[in-house]
C-alpha cells in the first residue's frame, strides 16, 4: 500500500493564498458560476480582483479592521468574494444559513456582533430588518444586497440602509490601491481569526467557533494527502458555506492546491448541475446520499422488469468488489466489474452525475453502513470521514486503498488522538479551534490542556481505523441497565428508502421504541404503484398499507441489531420534522429534547 507524499503549504493565510494564486495562476479557471443555464468561468486572477474591489468596498462603508461581516445567502461567488474580500482588509466573515427562520438569524447576527451583513435577496434582507426593528442589532450598521429584484418596495429610511453588491464593488474599484491591501496583508498573521462559524445548535444556544488561518492551513494538510487532490480537481459547491464542512472544499483545499470550484444555479437544482459538472470530488451529507439511494431505487421501480433483474444481478456481482482495492482485483473480478459496468453501472453513476468522481466523502452525521456498500458496489469511491467545526473539519477519513465499514479511517496528517474518559475521543493540533465566541465558560470544558474534548465516544482498531460509538450525551440507559448507542438503532433504520428520520426512545425505558418519518417521495412512488389512494403527507401516513410496509423495514433493520436493541414499537409521525418547530437544526441534524417534549403524549402512549 503506497503512502501519499505529504503536501508541504506555504506559510500564508487564505487571503495571502488568493493574492499569490492571482500571481502564478492569473488565467487558470478558479470558478465557474451558472446563471441562467450557462457557466460563467472566472480566473484567478479576476477571483483576486473582484475579491479586493469589494474588500476595499467594505473600508468605504466604514467597516472597522478586525470588523464582522455576515453572510447570509446559498453558495455562490458573491459568497466567496464577501468571505476573501472581508479577509483581504483583516476582517472576520460570519456565515449564516439561509434556511435558519428570522429569530435565528437574530441570534447570530446579534450574538457575532456584526459590522455589515451581505444578504443575497429581499426574502433573507426581510429577516435581517425584521431583527433590527426589534432593537436586537445594535452595531450593524450596513445591509449588501446580491440579488436587487423588490429592493424598490422597501420604505426610503430603509433603503438608506442599504447598498447592493455591485455598488459596493464599483466603491471599491474606484477607491482601489494595491498597497494599501499589500500593507494589510503584510499585518496579517496565521494567529488572526478568519472566520467564525456557528454551531449548529441541537442541544442548545448556537455557539460562535472562532477559526484562525492557521486553523485552515492546519487541516488542509489531511483533506489534501487523505483524499489525493490535486490542481485539476473539480468541485460542485452546494452544502451551505457557513458549515466547515463546504469551507474545506470550497476555500482551504481549492486557494492551498489551485483546484476548481462550480456554483451551480441553486440548492434546488444539485442534481443536474452534478451531471453537467460531473465532478472529481464530492461531498454529500448523510441525508444527500440517502437520497440519492432513493432516487435509483425510484428509478428501478419505473422501469421494465428486464432492466430491474440487470439492476439486481449486477449488484449482486459486484457486491464482493465493494470494499476491495482495484489494484488487488484479479483478472476474473475485472472482466465481470467492466460486464456489469457497460450494462448498468455507468448509466446510473450518469444519472447521479458521479461517473467521473476520484473520491466521494461522507461525513458530519453517522451513516448506515449499506447506504455506503450500495454506493461502493454501483462504483462510487464513497469513504467516511470525521470531523467538527471545532476542529476545522475533517480530522479522520479512510484512504482510498485501504476502506473498513463501519468505521472512521485513521486520523489525518498532524492530527494527535487519544482516548479520554468513558472513551471519548480527543485531538491535538494546528487545526484545533481558538474557542468560543464570548462564551469562556464553553471554551474551558471543550478545549483543556490543548487537547479538544469532541463529546464523541469511539473505540479504536489496532491498525489504527477510529469507529464512531455515539455522541457521549446521546447513549442511553434502558430500565433494565443496558447501555444503548441511538444511532446505530436509527442508522440501521434509514438503511431502508422508505424511513427518513428514526427517533429512539429508550433511556430508562423498559424497551426500545422510536418516532419514525417516512420518505414522503419514496413512500408516494411505492403508493402510487399499488394505486393506494391519498392526497398528502398525513393521508398517506395513516393507511393501513404504509404501516404494514414500514413494519417489514423496521423487523428488517431489526435483524441487524442484537435483541435488547431491536425496536419494539414505533409511532409513524404524521409530519415531517421541521427547522421553523424547532425539531430539527439546519444542518437537519434532530434536536431529541425538543422532539421528546414535542411528543411526549405519543411517546407515553407506546408504553401503557
Amino acid at each position: 500500500m503506497s503512502t501519499p507524499p505529504i503536501p508541504q503549504l506555504p506559510e500564508l493565510t487564505l487571503p495571502q493564498m488568493l493574492r499569490q494564486r492571482a500571481l502564478g495562476d492569473a488565467t487558470r479557471v478558479a470558478i465557474r458560476q451558472k446563471d441562467f443555464g450557462i457557466w460563467k468561468p472566472f480566473t484567478w486572477a479576476q477571483y483576486y480582483e473582484r475579491a479586493c474591489h469589494f474588500g476595499q468596498g467594505l473600508l468605504a462603508l466604514g467597516l472597522p479592521e478586525g470588523g464582522h461581516v455576515g453572510v447570509l445567502a446559498e453558495n455562490r461567488i458573491e459568497w466567496v468574494l464577501a468571505q476573501m474580500g472581508a479577509g483581504l482588509v483583516g476582517a472576520i466573515t460570519v456565515g449564516v444559513y439561509p434556511t435558519s427562520p428570522a429569530p435565528e438569524v437574530a441570534y447570530v447576527v446579534g450574538h457575532a456582533d456584526i459590522d455589515i451583513m451581505v444578504c443575497e435577496d429581499q426574502e433573507q434582507t426581510d429577516k435581517v430588518l425584521e431583527a433590527m426593528a426589534g432593537g436586537a442589532l445594535p452595531r450593524l450598521r450596513r445591509i449588501i444586497v446580491m440579488e436587487t429584484k423588490g429592493l424598490r418596495s422597501f420604505a426610503p429610511e430603509t433603503r438608506a440602509l442599504i447598498s447592493t453588491f455591485e455598488e459596493v464593488e464599483a466603491q471599491g474599484r474606484a477607491a482601489h490601491s494595491q498597497a494599501r491591501i499589500d500593507e494589510l496583508l503584510a499585518r496579517q498573521s496565521l494567529d488572526d481569526i478568519g472566520l467564525m462559524i456557528y454551531t449548529s445548535g441541537s442541544t442548545g444556544a448556537p455557539k460562535g467557533a472562532m477559526i484562525s488561518w492557521r486553523n485552515m492551513r492546519g487541516v488542509a494538510p489531511g483533506i489534501i494527502e487523505r483524499m489525493q487532490l490535486r490542481a485539476g480537481d473539480t468541485h460542485l459547491s452546494y452544502l451551505p458555506l457557513c458549515h466547515v464542512a463546504e469551507q474545506m472544499l470550497t476555500t482551504f483545499a481549492p486557494l492551498y492546491l489551485g483546484s476548481t470550484v462550480n456554483f451551480g444555479e441553486s440548492i434546488r437544482t444539485v442534481q443536474e448541475d452534478l451531471r453537467e459538472v460531473a465532478p472529481t470530488m464530492f461531498l454529500g451529507v448523510p441525508r444527500i446520499w440517502e437520497k440519492l439511494h432513493s432516487s435509483i431505487l425510484i428509478k428501478m421501480q419505473e422501469t421494465g422488469r428486464l432492466r430491474q433483474r440487470l439492476f439486481e444481478r449486477a449488484m449482486a456481482a459486484c457486491a464482493p468488489l465493494a470494499y476491495k482495492p482495484r489494484s488487488q482485483w484479479n483478472a476474473a473480478e475485472r472482466l465481470r466489474h467492466a460486464w456489469h459496468y457497460v450494462l448498468v453501472l455507468r448509466s446510473l453513476q450518469n444519472f447521479i452525475g458521479l461517473r467521473r468522481t476520484r473520491v466521494a466523502l461522507t461525513g458530519a452525521a453517522p451513516i448506515a453502513p449499506d447506504v455506503v456498500r450500495f454506493f461502493r458496489t454501483l462504483g462510487v469511491p464513497l469513504i467516511e470521514v470525521y470531523g467538527l467545526t471545532e476542529s476545522t473539519g475533517m480530522v479522520t477519513g479512510h484512504r482510498l486503498d485501504d476502506v473498513r465499514a463501519g468505521t472512521v479511517g485513521p486520523a489525518t496528517v498532524g492530527v494527535q488522538w487519544r482516548m479520554g474518559e468513558q472513551g471519548e475521543l480527543q485531538i491535538r493540533g494546528e487545526m484545533v479551534f481558538a474557542g468560543y465566541y464570548k462564551n469562556p465558560e464553553a471554551t474551558a470544558q471543550t478545549l483543556q490542556d490543548g487537547w479538544l474534548h469532541t463529546g464523541d465516544v469511539v473505540s479504536a482498531e489496532p491498525d489504527g481505523h477510529i469507529r464512531i460509538v455515539d455522541r457521549l450525551k446521546d447513549i442511553m440507559i434502558t430500565a433494565g441497565g443496558k447501555n444503548l448507542t441511538p444511532s446505530e438503532i436509527e442508522n440501521a433504520m434509514k438503511a431502508s428508502p422508505y424511513i427518513k428520520e428514526c427517533v429512539v426512545v429508550a433511556d430508562g425505558r423498559r424497551f426500545v421504541s422510536a418516532l419514525v418519518q417516512i420518505d414522503l417521495e419514496t413512500v408516494g412512488k411505492w403508493a402510487e404503484a399499488r394505486r393506494i389512494a391519498f392526497t398528502h403527507f398525513r393521508s398517506l401516513v395513516e393507511t393501513p398499507e404504509v404501516r404494514q410496509l414500514i413494519e417489514a423495514e423496521i423487523a428488517r433493520g431489526n435483524a441487524q441489531l442484537a435483541q435488547v436493541a431491536q425496536i419494539r414499537k414505533f409511532h409513524l409521525l404524521t409530519k415531517e420534522l421541521d427547522h421553523d418547530d424547532g425539531e430539527v437544526t439546519a444542518t437537519m441534524k434532530v434536536r431529541r429534547a425538543s422532539i421528546y417534549k414535542a411528543y411526549a403524549s405519543e411517546i407515553e402512549a407506546l408504553y401503557a
